[in-house]
């Protein structure tokens, strides 16, 4: 009876697909407790045994302690653009200055619109004339990008584009004619002229915090004209918001006041679980 035991203990551990399993110890057998301040969402995921999903929601959670997440309507920015009536102080002869109101979203997209007047009086030198612009309004709307926008709204590198319009008139006047074959000089005025302007700009600036709510920035701008008026006499050399009829190139600098939308707009938005009723 005995021996026939021994047999057949002997024969179930000759079977091919029985394993003996070794017991596992305590101490590696231990959830490890998630980091302090971590996500109740994530913490509910490790205890169910998701633990793919806790390790991806965890790595969102971090990302989202890292970088700043800046509310919806994040601020607003008034500002005045200076940088021609200083030209114009050190002999320029054409100005436009407008103030203009920007809207921070996310404290990345930046939607603008600006208001403000040109006026111009030159004689240029090569030139047998006198241009004279009045004060004109000009209208533009468009938009910035901040590619900051991870980082303090106090410090911002812009990427713009624009849309402008403009409707105003000017005098050519003090027109010099020389006739040699008849020995004459004449001496006429163009008044009244009435023209209109379509145009696009694009540029990159930055905009830095001076002290404060104080902040000033600059921008560097291309632009082209899509159309503008023409009339039986003349074309119009200057266009208010825009400048010469020629030029490619313009520059602002603004000196700006920035407005809070949101109680501290520099602070990391708190997840929804440390919210407070």
């Amino acid at each position: 009876m005995t021996f026939s035991l021994l047999i057949a203990f002997s024969g179930m551990a000759q079977e091919p697909d029985k394993r003996h399993v070794t017991p596992v110890k305590p101490e590696t057998n231990r959830v490890q407790p998630p980091p302090k301040g971590t996500d109740e969402k994530v913490i509910q995921q490790y205890i169910s045994g998701d633990s793919t999903a806790a390790m991806q929601e965890a790595r969102k959670d971090s990302l989202r302690r890292v970088y700043h997440r800046y509310p919806l309507l994040t601020d607003l920015t008034l500002g005045i653009d200076i940088a021609e009536p200083l030209f114009m102080a050190f002999g320029q002869s054409y100005a436009s200055t407008g103030v203009h109101a920007t809207l921070n979203m996310w404290n990345r997209v930046q939607p603008t619109v600006e208001l403000g007047l040109g006026w111009a009086k030159s004689t240029p030198d090569d030139m047998n004339f006198t241009y004279r612009a009045k004060p004109s309004p000009y209208f533009k709307v468009g938009a910035n990008y901040n590619f900051m926008f991870k980082n303090s709204p106090d410090y911002q590198a812009l990427l713009g584009i624009r849309l402008g319009y403009s409707t105003f008139s000017y005098d050519v006047t003090d027109i010099h004619y020389a006739n040699s074959y008849w020995q004459e000089d004449l001496m006429f005025d163009i008044k009244g002229e009435r023209s209109h302007a379509l145009w696009g700009e694009a540029g990159v600036g930055l905009k830095v915090r001076l002290i404060d709510r104080l902040s000033m920035g600059w921008m560097i701008r291309y632009h082209g004209i899509f159309n503008y008026g023409k009339s039986e006499h003349s074309k119009p050399w200057f266009i208010p918001g825009y400048g010469p009829r020629t030029s490619s190139l313009g520059f602002s600098l603004t000196i700006n006041y920035t407005l809070p939308l949101q109680r501290d707009s520099h602070e990391v938005a708190a997840p929804q679980s440390e919210v407070k009723p």
